[in-house]
């Protein structure tokens, strides 16, 4: 079967993450960067990339990669590109996003409208048309300029894949889908670990937690720019993807996932997404201040997003913040506490020096994971 390269972006820092969840998926690595994986497969890797990946944010069907300086070598260099084999006649296709990193070219309108007369020229002589209706399937063209090297891939997945489809309950300031999901899968964290977020706004990393232990795939309840794509893929290759992905999950499960709150409507709103995400029966969501934060068990994790004084009026009590989460991890028996957080003193006030800590871009906005590693639990005697 004829075999395609991919393209997975991801946040800066998480590349690792990603690549073992491709290879997991049983696909081949053919090239790590920053902020983003290639990997191999045949035209199905499509629909079970989409549905199974947690923390890309989308996936991109490679047409090719070409070197430019100039427009000219922009134009010829694309028009070079095998559209036909992807874009059917009646295809509506544009260039969505460029992005020009280190390059002679660097203005994204122009390199996205060069490239658009490029695409109309090259089907224009392979469809014998002057004039094209647009009226069927989308087909959204990413581009990437780095160091003049340039890499152009269709969009499968349509909105970034951080949108599951869950989360329409919202608090200020949540954190991605994606990116919680890779910052569990940094951790040691299981199933069968306690996992508590004492800051956990609209449910994001509690609702994570439980979708990884119950192995219940990301994408299964939402819908991709590809399906429309049936020239390339039957219908029956989202239908097979989405099946597995049913088979797989485990439905008869209990785990300990708790999400605290100081704030009524978050925790309200994390009650809500969970639903929507079928997993409420796996979490329990209470309104509780950080310093009211115990547990008698030992071996447990924190994995949380704590505020950071984004805004001037809050820039006060984040000091007495991240003391009072310090404080109550310290009364915890044996925990690991994994906190990401753009608040440059978390660690000081916290009062204790973690055991790693990794920078982190989310977005445009650098951010540390401060990790607590507490002791493993004794390994249990199998007779």
């Amino acid at each position: 079967m004829k075999q395609y390269e991919f393209i997975a972006p991801c946040h800066f820092g998480l590349e690792a993450v990603l690549k073992r969840e491709i290879i997991n998926l049983g696909y081949d690595i053919v090239k790590v960067e920053d902020g983003k994986v290639t990997f191999q497969g045949d035209i199905s890797a499509l629909c079970r990339a989409n549905i199974f990946l947690r923390t890309t944010e989308r996936i991109l069907l490679k047409i090719g990669s070409f070197s430019a300086t100039t427009f000219d070598e922009l134009f010829e260099g694309t028009k070079a590109l095998p559209w036909e084999e992807f874009i059917p006649e009646d295809g509506k296709f544009w260039v969505a996003k460029a992005t020009s990193i280190k390059s002679k070219l660097f203005s994204p309108s122009d390199i996205q409208s060069i490239m658009k007369k490029a695409m109309v020229e090259r089907l224009r002589t392979k469809y014998h048309t002057d004039w094209f209706p647009e009226t069927g399937a989308e087909f959204p063209v990413r581009v990437t300029l780095m160091k003049d090297e340039v890499v152009v891939g269709l969009d499968t997945s349509g909105a970034s894949l951080h949108k599951r489809g869950y989360r329409l309950a919202t608090v200020k300031a949540p954190i991605t889908e994606t990116l919680a999901a890779a910052l569990i899968l940094l951790t040691p964290w299981k199933k069968d670990r306690i996992l508590v977020d004492p800051f956990c706004g609209s449910g994001t990393f509690p609702i994570e937690a439980a979708m990884i232990g119950a192995n219940i795939a990301p994408g299964k309840n939402r819908s991709f720019t590809a399906e429309a794509w049936t020239h390339l893929l039957q219908k029956a290759s989202w239908y097979q993807a989405v099946n597995e992905a049913e088979e797989l999950e485990e439905k008869n499960l209990t785990m300990d996932i708790q999400g605290y709150d100081i704030d009524h409507n978050a925790v309200k709103a994390a009650i809500e997404n969970a639903r929507l995400a079928e997993v409420d029966h796996l979490i329990h969501f209470q309104q509780r201040d950080v310093r009211d934060l115990s547990h008698r068990k030992k071996y447990g994790f924190i994995i949380t997003n704590p505020p950071y004084g984004e805004r001037l009026d809050s820039k006060k009590e984040m000091p007495e913040l991240y003391r009072s989460l310090g404080e109550a991890y310290r009364h915890l028996d044996d925990w690991s506490m994994y906190v990401i957080t753009a608040y440059e003193d978390a660690e000081r006030h916290i009062g204790k020096k973690a055991t790693k800590n990794r920078k982190i871009y989310n977005g445009m906005m650098k951010t540390y994971f401060y990790q607590y590693l507490g002791a493993k639990p004794p390994k249990r005697n199998s007779y």
